[in-house]
């Protein structure tokens, strides 16, 4: 009896040691060997052509060479990037599948639809938020407005409000409009169109008075003087426009808009794996070869731990959050 009570502890210190050995250590062992033998896929949740999807094959191109595994992009793209987004949301946590997000995936749609079919604070592992774009207040070459102030004081004068133009609804130019209203007091009557090259170009028609733009379409025709800048929307000036004062200085306190682009893996992904992610996606947008190819696109990188970037992006859905219920603005 003794003896037989022996072997069946013996046995079970083995069946404990084998399941260890099948468990645990070779999700040890994948994580570690991350990645190996399978292409990484990354999700651009617009169509091709757009500026996150320039910035999307970039972005694959260099982390191809980095990481020295297989980066394919995929465009799926519609509404607003919350299908793109949701595919993502529901892959395996494996590091294989990544999200070229947006402020309007992850800030502007979440706070703006009653129903969505993700979180965007908890079924996504923030890696790095890839740049920011300023967007501009323009106006057509022939408008009487030289200074936002008076676009301001006209918008109050005019009893229906000034109209403004952008790209889209839940655009982040249709939400820099909205925040303008709630910010200066103005009344201005949004419009919204089908992209942002029908929308500046009724502004440099004289269709239209005004709109926010996103500095990458704005600047050729700021340039080329067919409509005027008056301010941009982020806390500093640009570089291409350093002669355009922002909003803050224009005197309307508290305005920071930007339209940002960031890298997401699905919620549950491996802590090693998202560091590993986030630090050679950071010497990527660092490098000499690579800075040159985001001036045009209008980007401004600031590197970000992915904690860091869960904060900002924390921050963004409060402030979009804010916007939709004192704005009383809704995209359902």
């Amino acid at each position: 009896m003794q003896r037989r009570s022996l072997i069946q502890s013996a046995l079970r210190v083995l069946a404990g040691v084998a399941v260890m050995t099948l468990g645990v250590a070779p999700s040890l062992h994948a994580e570690e060997a991350w990645p190996a033998g399978k292409p990484i896929k990354l999700i651009v949740p617009f169509a091709a052509g757009g500026t996150s999807d320039v910035l999307g094959r970039l972005l694959a191109e260099r982390l191809q060479a980095a990481l020295k595994q297989t980066v394919l992009v995929e465009n799926r793209a519609g509404a607003g990037g919350v299908l793109g987004a949701d595919a993502v949301a529901k892959s395996a946590p494996d590091g294989y599948t990544l999200l070229l997000g947006t402020i309007a995936s992850h800030a502007i749609n979440p706070a703006m639809r009653p129903k969505m079919p993700y979180d965007a604070a908890k079924d996504f592992a923030p890696v790095a938020l890839l740049g920011s774009i300023p967007n501009v207040l323009i106006v057509g070459a022939n408008q009487p407005f030289k200074t936002v102030k008076d676009l301001i004081a006209a918008a109050k004068a005019k009893p229906d409000g000034i109209p403004f133009a952008s790209s889209g609804q839940g655009s982040s130019q249709h939400m820099s409009g909205e925040l303008f209203k709630l910010l200066a007091g103005a009344d201005l009557a949004h419009v919204p169109y089908k992209g942002s090259a029908p929308a500046v170009q009724d502004v440099i028609g004289h269709q239209i008075p005004t709109s926010f733009e996103t500095l990458t379409v704005a600047l050729p025709h700021i340039q080329s003087g067919k409509v005027r800048a008056l301010a941009v929307t982020t806390a500093q000036r640009h570089p291409a426009l350093p002669q355009v004062p922002t909003m803050q200085e224009a005197g309307v306190a508290g305005f920071d808009v930007a339209s940002w682009q960031a890298l997401y893996a699905p919620a549950g992904t491996p802590p090693a794996v998202l560091q590993r992610l986030n630090a050679e996606v950071e010497k990527i947008l660092a490098s000499a070869e690579v800075k040159p190819r985001l001036e045009p696109l209008g980007l401004t990188h600031t590197p970000m731990t992915p904690a860091q970037f869960a904060e900002f992006g924390r921050q963004e859905l409060a402030k979009w959050g804010r916007v939709a219920k004192e704005g009383k603005v809704s995209l359902d």
